[in-house]
């Protein structure tokens, strides 16, 4: 056997090495962080994105342009995966994460063709990790976080997201008072806020409902479309005739015979809505189906009644009111029923909805939001579970930062300002890291239409000068100026999290130099 080769791989198998396998899982990096770069800021654009089955999604999220991309190469997933946690940490900053990935990629594969070795790259970016992490706190704005300033997170995070300049600002409002609702001595219940969107409106037509929202209609036209001070039961169980465990058959040899079993089954579902209008039951939620025969006595009785209630749905019903899910309508106790200020009907188009407000133990808010077309309240709705989440986290973790790059730009200078003690070829690669980080700046730039180029000198100079500079738009360009003084601010904890999660994601691919792949 001396001298002959050794198979251990299947012969269908592919295989890439060294140089060319760190090419390719770049390129395929930087690839899929172009594919965003124009949607990030206020002036980005948005991507229509159209499926084999021709649903389309316009929109310039970047975790939902990346989860909508049919992405098949191991490495791009990888940039996918960066959005999808940033969106699951923290709820925005997924364009920032996704370029910011692409651009260290960019840098590393330049330190490589110089025979920089891999190792050397991700103990540079691991050591500018720190640094930038330094710069971010340094940043952090000695602020109280009332309602103004976090109305002006929620408002940075919504422009250019479908929802207009003008718009954002009532968005915001809405944002704030909803985290409010749910905010504790510890910490904001974010799990509590609903956002539930609606078309045939305008986004100023978006409220926010102290309680929740159903899409279940009334069983019944004759029901009430309006309960103030309600009773509620929330039932899980079928109100219909009950049906035996075992098959049986019964002879019947008179009319007499059937109309006395036509009465006992009659008898049977009036006993239901006898039972809840003698319990002071006003509203019934119901998990099951309720027959037609008993929905109609129920309106006899002014009792609204709901059936086919998703368990959730009705979880979230029973906590919000204080009622017990209960599974029967025998002795049924005032003990066991919830209570809301209001339970109303409304119409929207051919949908109705069912609005239970000012529940006795109502944890849960609803942002109701209103969109005049299907795109644009998908859209809207993204904007707004974005924003709730950037004001929980400026909030819960860690305080805000300007925006508009200004810590950015921060970040690079104090990178560069430490990097001549780092020893080694390290250097090198925290000198890149600093180079890369300056590509969120020049983006924002590029898409506010200005000269990247001059924007950054001209934001450099001005952190110099004036210790905060960033990119703000005005009209159809932009301008450098101080972000805190034009109301555009961010939470810490985004930077923080598109800072480490970009960083993991570049040097796990940089470390690759063997691609096995079977066919």
């Amino acid at each position: 056997m001396r001298g002959q080769p050794m198979f251990i791989l299947a012969e269908d198998t592919e295989r890439t090495r060294g140089r060319d396998a760190q090419s390719s899982n770049i390129a395929a990096g930087k690839a899929v962080s172009n594919a965003v770069r124009t949607t990030l800021g206020p002036r980005g654009m948005d991507k229509m994105l159209v499926s084999d089955a021709g649903d389309v999604v316009i929109t310039n999220d970047g975790a939902t342009i990346l989860e909508e991309m049919d992405i098949e190469h191991p490495a791009a997933q990888m940039i996918v995966e960066v959005a999808t946690m940033q969106e699951e940490e923290v709820g925005d900053g997924t364009t920032t994460a996704s370029v910011l990935a692409g651009e260290l990629l960019a840098k590393a594969e330049d330190l490589l063709e110089d025979d920089v070795h891999p190792t050397a790259i991700v103990e540079g970016y691991n050591e500018a990790v720190r640094l930038a992490l330094e710069a971010i706190d340094e940043q952090v704005l000695d602020e109280e976080l009332d309602d103004e300033l976090l109305q002006k997170v929620a408002k940075t995070s919504m422009t250019g997201k479908g929802t207009g300049d003008v718009g954002a600002g009532p968005l915001a409002e809405t944002v704030v008072a909803a985290i409010r609702q749910v905010q504790t001595d510890e910490k904001v219940e974010r799990d509590n806020i609903r956002v539930r969107t609606q078309v045939g409106s305008s986004s100023s037509a978006t409220e926010l409902v102290t309680g929740v929202i159903s899409e279940e209609e009334p069983v019944h036209e004759n029901m009430p479309r309006r309960v103030e001070d309600a009773s509620i039961a929330v039932l899980d169980l079928d109100l219909e005739v009950r049906e035996g465990g075992i098959d049986a058959e019964y002879n019947i040899t008179s009319i007499d015979q059937l109309n006395e079993a036509l009465e006992a089954e009659e008898g049977e579902l009036r006993g239901y809505a006898e039972a809840l209008k003698e319990a002071g039951v006003d509203v019934a939620f119901v998990t099951g189906d309720i027959d037609d025969r008993v929905a109609s006595f129920l309106a006899n009785n002014d009792i609204l009644a709901f059936e086919s209630v998703d368990d959730d749905e009705a979880q979230s019903i029973a906590r919000a009111t204080g009622a017990k899910q209960v599974g029967t309508v025998k002795d049924l106790d005032s003990a066991d029923f919830g209570h809301a200020d209001t339970v109303r009907v409304e119409k929207f188009g051919d949908d109705e909805l069912a609005f239970i407000e000012g529940g006795a133990e109502a944890e849960a808010v609803t942002v109701f939001a209103r969109g005049g077309t299907e795109h644009v309240a998908d859209e809207l709705e993204r904007a707004l579970n974005d924003a709730l989440d950037v004001v929980t986290a400026a909030l819960d973790k860690g305080g805000v930062v300007p925006g508009a790059g200004a810590t950015e730009i921060a970040i690079a200078d104090h990178i560069r300002d430490h990097a001549a003690s780092i020893t080694g070829r390290k250097q090198l690669a925290v000198e890149a890291f600093a180079d890369a980080v300056d590509i969120l700046p020049r983006t924002l730039a590029a898409n506010a239409g200005m000269d990247p180029i001059d924007a950054l000198v001209e934001l450099r100079s001005t952190f110099e000068g004036e210790g905060r500079a960033g990119v703000i738009a005005v009209g159809q360009t932009g301008q450098v100026a101080d972000p805190v003084e034009h109301g555009v601010i961010d939470p810490a904890a985004v930077k923080r999290e598109a800072i480490q999660s970009a960083t993991e994601a570049a040097t796990m691919i940089v470390r690759i130099d063997d691609v096995i792949a079977s066919n």
